[in-house]
């Protein structure tokens, strides 16, 4: 498809561009795309099946999207699905690929039918059938044994992104919190590195106390949204005005690929971008999807190292005097001496001298000096920084995959002073270098809960407080909310996730600690197929899949507009499957809470109850009776240009930061960087500087002599969907691997190759590919791990976790070990 041949459309956009891409790999599996295959006694292609039943559903895994669907049932059975067909087609929610497989998963034969109890050990997934009673009995009892003897603080609710409930992520937090809560996790999988550092650059409302001044930061599970309208600018915004689009890892046509996501966006953007003479840069180590129809926008970088190209570009700047200084002396601290807090003047600590070789390492950050570490040619460096100076509103923006390595702390800020440095940010077109907004305009809410626990921990470092959470301090392993912890974690609580094994990190050493029972004593699981997670399980329970109950969500990163989607349920849960809510309310009763826990509604009641207080509040939405009768409600979103109200008046509009200013330099991480107790290996800077990081940049050996790294891949969102055979044949799992890299060890496409790192192996089919750097290997995220833990544990699954070392990074104590590894691949 040729973008600039006439204007888009969101119908041929979804008909000539993803939609083609599926059709030629899943050819013969029509009900990939919504109508019922002749084999499950469906219509055949060019027919419609017939039915007596239409509801409304969303798909509502991560990616954000929570495209929209139709389901079409006949006596109580979902036979095909279509997606969304309603109003205006620019708003119309269309599903990607993914989306439009969820009957497959929705009648998978490999759903969860029965409670059931661990026989075998923990990992093995040996399990028998019990009964409802004897589940809820064995769970009630095991929570308040743990109360008693540990105290709630020994509860952890593990981060999950399933097919959560509809009324609201998890009515088990509400339980949990009525019986005296639980460990909260601080930051997300997604963003770990990004939230935790960012506060100290743009600073976040969760810093600010109620009369509106400055407080240490206490729950930064909130404190940098990555997806504030406040901090980024949404890419409509750059389709309206920006000349420029500067890409660092980011490809929505893998990440987000639906109708109503950044998809779609970006493609306008394109277009619109180009229209004005101007044109897209995308810095990836891979030639991405989102770049690989415009091979000439593709900037190859080895991986990690974007910190270093954005010092050289800044080398460029400085050297010929094209920063803004008046921008940077007026809205920042720390550029150069003149802004410098009097901690930290005359002392050569400031950006400018990081830069310029007259701080810190005292080495130039010039083009020369970046050209080996990121494999970017110094001219090549030199052309970049000219064409960004020369731009009249470029627009700087980075994917979450350069923050989800062992450096991601200084990456995320490094990218972000690009606009920093020339000024242009909070002006039309321009962003501020964060990931594009997508602001999630939440019109109803959850089932309300309250934790009275304050104490978190981030999110990645469960593992370590399952082990010797005792240890833990605010200083040693970033605990917030407290100053320690006062147990190790006892009760895992694990609903709608993959994240005890698959999609955390270092597998085999997570299964070590999982598989003792006299460290987490007790592990309860919930979900609808046999995850890798799952097998760890004490009690595992089926759930209920949205589709199978009266379900509402509310829209979710979408930039153009905003929705609700009210329906169900399509058909019956299948055996003895429940929704959570109903579960809850049983464990509840337990402990003799039920009638406060529901306060008298059953799970539909709670829905109704929810949606009518959104709307009363909002004002414009459907009546109850009107939102069921149609399904959905749609309004539309403006641009939003981030920063925009301080970048116009700085001083009634301060930002959250201890100065109010953007802050390049922080006295805040100052202080902790010599206040925390740190590992010789670990460093936490002040300033935005490149550092290679564990397993970065300088690591590789002559035992792993290739640098690692996973991406997120078009057949799954993140685990989910990575059960579905329809979609594996369309995306196979398969190694990036350059040819000159394959060549070396004797490797041709499609052979089955073995891929070790420090921490584990795996077998995988190699797709040797011009369209990656030399010296990296790229394996999609995601994968399910098959192993036999008991044995070699060599996964054939080919989960690129099996391969990441556990090690959480300096300030954020996140994964950023994601992206950061070492490996040495030969045929298998």
């Amino acid at each position: 498809m040729v973008m600039n041949e006439t204007t888009l459309s969101r119908r041929t956009f979804v008909k000539g561009s993803l939609a083609s891409l599926a059709v030629a790999g899943a050819a013969g599996t029509g009900a990939l795309y919504g109508c019922s295959p002749q084999s499950e006694g469906g219509a055949g292609a060019g027919e419609t099946a017939t039915t007596d039943q239409i509801s409304w559903s969303q798909c509502n895994v991560n990616c954000g999207g929570n495209c929209i669907f139709q389901w079409h049932s006949q006596d109580g059975k979902v036979l095909y699905m279509e997606s969304d067909n309603t109003g205006d087609a620019d708003l119309q929610a269309r599903a990607c690929l993914r989306g439009r497989s969820m009957r497959r998963w929705l009648n998978s034969p490999d759903r969860l039918m029965h409670p059931m109890k661990r026989v075998g050990k923990r990992g093995e997934g040996k399990f028998e059938q019990i009964s409802w009673d004897e589940a809820i009995d064995t769970i009630a009892s095991e929570l308040k044994r743990v109360i008693d003897t540990y105290g709630n603080d020994a509860i952890y609710v593990n981060y999950a992104t399933g097919m959560y409930s509809s009324t609201g992520k998890q009515p088990g937090l509400r339980l949990l919190s009525m019986l005296g809560g639980y460990i909260n996790q601080g930051y997300d999988y997604s963003t770990n590195m990004l939230q935790a550092i960012m506060p100290h650059m743009y600073g976040s409302a969760a810093n600010l106390d109620e009369d509106g001044n400055h407080v240490t930061l206490k729950k930064p599970a909130t404190a940098f949204s990555p997806y504030d309208a406040v901090n980024a600018s949404s890419f409509s915004e750059a389709e309206r005005a920006s000349d420029l689009v500067v890409m660092f890892g980011n490809s929505p046509a893998e990440t987000r690929m639906g109708g109503a996501n950044a998809v779609w966006d970006f493609a306008k953007v394109r277009e619109a971008v180009e229209s004005r003479g101007g044109r897209v840069v995308s810095i990836d180590y891979r030639l991405n999807e989102t770049a690989s129809g415009h091979p000439d926008e593709w900037l190859p970088i080895r991986p990690g190292t974007d910190a270093a190209l954005c010092s050289a570009i800044a080398h460029e700047w400085i050297a010929n005097d094209q920063v803004d200084k008046e921008f940077l002396d007026k809205y920042c601290v720390g550029y150069d001496e003149d802004t410098m807090p009097e901690s930290a003047k005359g002392q050569n600590k400031s950006y400018k001298d990081y830069i310029m070789g007259t701080g810190y390492d005292m080495v130039e950050k010039t083009p020369e000096w970046a050209a080996p570490i990121t494999q970017v040619p110094a001219d090549t460096i030199r052309a970049l920084a000219a064409e960004i100076a020369a731009a009249e509103a470029p627009f700087i923006v980075q994917g979450w995959g350069p923050q989800r390595h062992t450096n991601g702390e200084d990456t995320t800020r490094a990218i972000c002073m690009l606009p920093i440095l020339i000024g242009k940010l909070g002006l039309p077109g321009t962003n501020t270098g964060q990931r594009e907004a997508e602001p999630p305009t939440y019109l109803v809410g959850g089932i309300p809960f309250s934790n009275p626990i304050t104490t978190t921990i981030p999110v990645y470092q469960w593992v370590n407080a399952v082990d010797h959470g005792h240890e833990m301090t605010a200083t040693n392993a970033g605990v917030m909310g407290a100053e320690k912890l006062n147990n190790d974690i006892k009760f895992i609580w694990n609903y709608a996730g993959n994240c005890l094994t698959n999609q955390h990190g270092d597998i085999n050493y997570t299964h070590e600690i999982l598989a003792d029972e006299s460290k987490c004593e007790f592990i309860l699981v919930w979900d609808t197929v046999m995850t890798d997670s799952a097998k760890y399980a004490d009690i595992l329970l089926p759930d209920a899949m949205r589709s199978e109950q009266l379900n509402m969500q509310t829209q979710g990163y979408s930039e153009f507009y905003t929705a609700v989607v009210v329906g169900g349920p399509a058909q019956e849960p299948p055996a003895e499957c429940r929704s959570s809510y109903d579960v809850c309310a049983d464990i509840a009763d337990k402990f003799g809470i039920k009638d406060d826990f529901t306060e008298g509604r059953t799970h539909d009641e709670w829905i109704q109850y929810l949606y009518e207080q959104g709307a009363e509040a909002d004002g414009n939405m459907p009546t109850w009776d009107e939102i069921k009768a149609q399904g959905v409600y749609k309004r539309t979103l403006e641009p939003v240009i981030g920063l925009e109200a301080f970048r116009t008046d700085p001083t009634a509009n301060p930002l959250a930061t201890p100065s109010g200013k953007i802050e390049i330099y922080s006295e805040t991480l100052a202080e902790i960087a010599n206040t925390w107790e740190l590992a010789e290996d670990e460093v936490i800077n002040p300033i935005p500087v490149f550092t290679p990081g564990f397993q970065g940049y300088g690591s590789v050996n002559d035992e792993y002599p290739l640098y690692c790294t996973g991406f997120h891949h078009k057949s799954r969102t993140h685990s989910s969907f990575g059960f579905i055979p329809e979609l594996e044949q369309v995306a196979r799992q398969q190694l990036w691997i350059n040819p000159a890299d394959a060549e070396q060890r004797g490797i041709a496409q499609g052979d089955t190759v073995s891929v070790k790192s420090p921490a584990g192996e795996i077998r995988i089919e190699a797709k040797v590919t011009p369209r990656i750097v030399p010296g990296t290997i790229a394996i999609p995220q995601g994968a399910w791990h098959k192993a036999d833990m008991n044995g070699d544990r060599v996964d054939e699954g080919a989960c690129v976790n099996t391969l990441t070392t556990y090690k959480p990074t300096p300030y954020a104590k996140g994964n950023g070990p994601a992206h950061s590894m070492i490996a040495q691949v030969a045929k298998a």
